[in-house]
């Protein structure tokens, strides 16, 4: 039969997640949870509190990361991963107990970080962490008593069927207890502590009555040989308390020779003890955590490691004060790291021009990825967030509010005496329709010029000069003729007042005229501004080929089509002279030669020369 928690043969009862021999799990109070709080700032950021009192405690990371848990008291006291230095996996001592600190392989596993303590602590622990990328989660859980809970410290020293405070408590099986059994059980039987004999059911060795007769020893035979120490085993370690044990062999009792064992009785030979040896402690050392995470991912940062004195005891590493390390060269708690060099985006060219003369464009502009020599590098060394746009939208106004215009007619509307040339004028929009005047403005241009084709000849009768040709080339139009009222001389023409042919009908100066079809038509805009004020820039307008109904056409013969672009200032720039830019150094040769023109302070304290290396740069550009 097996024996239960409470030390009984035959009894079933087992331990409960509370530490309960024979509980029901009702006694505690299991504390759990996830923490999945989104984090922003690097460095260390709480997770949860463990009490006073907690036991099976549990901190695991949920997946691994470059995250780092930490664990210090609340007096302040780092006990794991303080101070931005990174200790090894291991067993740490902290709030009464001891925590066991993993982390898993970071090539073959992807588990993540782990505290695990059997606790009860003795106070308030808190548990943080090392927050370097998102939070994968951390899990926690401990075991906290419920109300009127008995201490298991107390239930640890109590026999079985013992009362507390007037109670009878549930037996319990403790470490504590367990220790107690082995002391008296070492007593009883003379055998060493550290040999720990298997104890049978009923754990205590039975007394033999007072009354009872002991058995009979066969005689003590005088043998010739017997056992004897003849030394003792090499000491385990060689400082820091060891452990060995004596060596016996057979000998003649007479002589003291060595002789074979089988000369002597083997159930008569003594039974080895361990010994203490070696008792001074071992030199303190040097116990050099790992390196952090390097604080900057390019250029110069700083990373730490932790660095404590430790000695050997016992076969157990315990954390000194650092003066006994003094005899040996601390090493560098925080060094310098560069993981990369950094490098920054420029600007090389301004905006250029947008790509339409109206309406919604483009304009762009050239950004590139320099490094710290100047050179041009990959967009992917420059962080891509930061990147300046090159490309951008720009508005030059609706295209709707422009006036088109054809080239003015080539016949004036009189053979002789003043006359009139013509042309078309239309406000033109997106679809490319007419808009009453106030969509492109008060100022319309004129649809009629004067013009002259020198003096005419006349006699006293209504004289009706030849009618002008139509006032438009194609469609409807209107023609005109002088009408005067004349006295015929010979070889000239007197014009007389109206009033003298008031008695002779009139004929009409005007008549409607309609010579064909328009078909269809150039139409185009007024120049654009210049793009540029010196050294060439160039100018545009927008041409339409519109039908008579004004809806756009591609029947307009190409060769006869209006220029849409052409090049304007033309003159060289004069360069305006800043009386601030100087050098203020005698050898900004140097920086320029160095390509420090890129930074900003080369660039201010050297501003001359870096000026002059930028404007032949862009000239360079410029030609190319």
């Amino acid at each position: 039969q097996s024996i239960g928690c409470d030390d009984y043969l035959g009894s079933d009862k087992v331990i409960d997640k509370c530490g309960i021999c024979g509980g029901d799990n009702t006694a505690c109070k299991v504390v759990s949870g996830v923490f999945k709080h989104t984090l922003t700032n690097l460095g260390y950021h709480k997770i949860v509190e463990i009490p006073e009192g907690a036991t099976k405690i549990n901190i695991t990371e949920m997946s691994k990361s470059n995250n780092y848990l930490a664990l210090r008291s609340r007096s302040g006291r780092s006990i794991i991963n303080g101070n931005w230095a990174i200790d090894r996996p291991g067993r740490y001592e902290g709030g009464g107990t001891m925590f066991t600190y993993k982390r898993p392989n970071e090539i073959s596993s992807t588990a993540g970080e782990s505290f695990l303590a059997d606790g009860p602590t003795n106070e308030v622990l808190d548990v943080y962490m090392i927050h370097q990328q998102p939070n994968p989660g951390i899990h926690y859980e401990y075991i906290i008593p419920g109300d009127n809970v008995i201490s298991p410290q107390l239930l640890a020293h109590r026999r079985p069927g013992e009362t507390l405070n007037g109670q009878l408590g549930m037996p319990e099986s403790t470490n504590h207890e367990d220790e107690d059994l082995h002391r008296e059980t070492d007593a009883l039987t003379g055998q060493s502590a550290g040999t720990f004999p298997v104890i049978q059911p009923g754990r205590f060795p039975s007394h033999q009555p007072e009354n009872q007769v002991p058995a009979v020893q066969p005689p003590r035979q005088n043998r010739e040989y017997n056992w004897k120490q003849i030394g003792k085993t090499e000491c385990t370690t060689t400082c820091g308390k060891g452990s060995q044990y004596p060596v016996f062999h057979c000998v003649n009792r007479i002589t003291h020779e060595e002789v074979s064992e089988s000369y002597c009785d083997s159930s008569m030979k003594p039974i080895p003890e361990e010994e203490a040896c070696n008792l001074f402690p071992c030199p303190a050392f040097w116990d050099i955590g790992e390196w952090s995470e390097c604080s900057k991912t390019c250029g110069l940062g700083m990373q730490h490691r932790q660095i404590l004195c430790r000695q050997m005891y016992a076969n157990r590493t315990l954390t000194v004060q650092q003066y006994r390390c003094h005899h040996l060269e601390k090493p560098e708690t925080t060094s310098t790291c560069q993981l990369k060099i950094c490098s920054e985006w420029q600007i090389r060219t301004e905006w250029t021009s947008c790509s339409v003369p109206c309406g919604v464009g483009q304009r762009t502009r050239d950004v590139k990825c320099v490094s710290n020599l100047g050179d041009i590098v990959d967009d992917e060394e420059c962080n891509m967030k930061l990147r300046p746009n090159d490309i951008e939208n720009c508005d030059m106004g609706p295209c709707a509010k422009s006036w088109f215009l054809t080239e003015w007619s080539d016949r004036c509307s009189a053979e002789c005496g003043d006359g009139v040339r013509t042309r078309s004028v239309v406000c033109m929009t997106n679809q490319v329709s007419s808009l009453p005047l106030e969509g492109c403005g008060n100022n319309r241009p004129s649809e009629t010029t004067p013009c002259n084709n020198g003096p005419c000849a006349g006699k006293v009768e209504w004289f009706a000069g030849g009618w002008t040709q139509c006032s438009t080339e194609c469609g409807s139009g209107t023609q005109q003729r002088e009408v005067v009222c004349v006295r015929k001389t010979e070889g000239n023409f007197d014009v007389l007042n109206p009033y003298e042919c008031s008695y002779l009908e009139k004929p009409p100066s005007q008549q409607s005229c309609y010579l064909k079809p328009c078909g269809s038509k150039w139409f185009h805009t007024e120049w654009s501004t210049c793009s540029k004020s010196c050294e060439g820039g160039f100018r545009v307008r927008e041409v339409r080929c519109l039908s008579d109904d004004m809806t756009a056409s591609s029947q307009c013969d190409p060769q006869l089509k209006p220029e849409e672009k052409e090049p304007c200032n033309t003159q060289d720039c004069i360069p305006e002279i800043d009386e601030n830019c100087k050098d203020k150094y005698y050898n900004c040769n140097v920086v320029v030669q160095a390509r420090l023109c890129v930074y900003t302070y080369y660039k201010t304290a050297c501003c001359a020369s870096c000026t002059r290396v930028a404007n032949r740069q862009s000239g360079f550009l410029g030609r190319r």
